[in-house]
């Protein structure tokens, strides 16, 4: 209702001057090319911390002369802050499982006084996988054979039958104990692995001529959660290079490797948590 709307008129320095057909306040006529009397800076004059003469202050992030970067603090954040970056805050994707504090007796026989213990590990129980295989097989084959020969009225088979089995569950036996020794072991200064249960062997590599590392993981070892490693060294003959069977090898991988590359690192992390321990 009422007349037709007034145009609107620019606000500010530039109130009252005409406005070209194209709505550029002006911007391209002749008369207003003077920065004393119109700008395109003076159109910005509400913008937070501007000044006419000394552009943006410091209060709005600017330094005074115009340049971003002068006066440029970085951030400081606060101990409370940086504890959701840990792996107990659940800032990051990685996740460190505990380690113990003492070596058992079987490894403490195999580290010198200097050496920093860092863990030790088990073979994963699908090393187990043959021998158990084959101990299950052998079970249902005398179950089977005995019912067999006991119909037909051969029971000196049946006995040869049970001894082989005993001979086999035995050996199933040995491998179990040969398994619980076998162990993988880490230090500050290099890594070890022992087993055997009567000869004992014991392999163990340098970190600081390992060259390269890797680990390969089949599909089952991806489901199951372990892999093989493979160490190259510097050397032509190598006591250890390949080691199968081990457990949650990405996290394996990454101890490894941060004891290789950022020994400090782990020096400070595990400093921590002693100390929140104490506390």
């Amino acid at each position: 209702m009422g007349g037709p709307a007034e145009p609107h008129e620019p606000r500010g320095e530039g109130a009252g001057r005409p406005r070209d057909d194209d709505e550029n306040y002006g911007y391209n006529d002749p008369a207003f090319d003077d920065a004393s009397d119109y700008s395109r800076r003076r159109t910005y004059s509400d913008g937070p911390g501007y000044s006419p003469d000394a552009g943006y202050s410091p209060s709005a992030g600017y330094a005074s002369d115009g340049d971003p970067g002068d006066e440029y603090e970085p951030p400081v954040f606060t101990e409370e802050e940086l504890e959701g970056l840990g792996p107990e805050g659940g800032g990051g994707p990685r996740r460190v499982l505990p380690l113990e504090d003492e070596p058992t007796t079987l490894v403490a026989r195999y580290l010198f006084p200097t050496e920093r213990y860092r863990g030790e590990w088990k073979r994963h129980w699908i090393h187990l996988s043959a021998p158990l295989g084959i101990g299950a097989g052998a079970t249902l084959a005398l179950g089977y054979l005995a019912g067999f020969l006991t119909r037909q009225n051969i029971n000196g088979l049946v006995t040869a039958a049970v001894l082989i089995w005993l001979g086999v569950i035995s050996w199933v036996a040995w491998k179990v104990f040969d398994w619980y020794f076998d162990r993988f072991i880490l230090t500050n200064k290099r890594v070890m692995v022992v087993n055997g249960i009567i000869t004992r062997r014991v392999a163990m590599m340098p970190l600081l001529r390992v060259t390269d590392m890797k680990y390969e993981q089949s599909a089952l070892g991806r489901m199951l959660s372990y892999g093989t490693f493979v160490l190259e060294s510097a050397g032509q003959d190598q006591a250890l290079r390949e080691v199968k069977h081990l457990p949650n090898p990405n996290e394996l991988y990454l101890r490894v490797v941060e004891e290789m590359y950022e020994p400090q690192a782990v020096e400070a992390r595990l400093g921590k948590d002693s100390e929140g321990d104490d506390a």
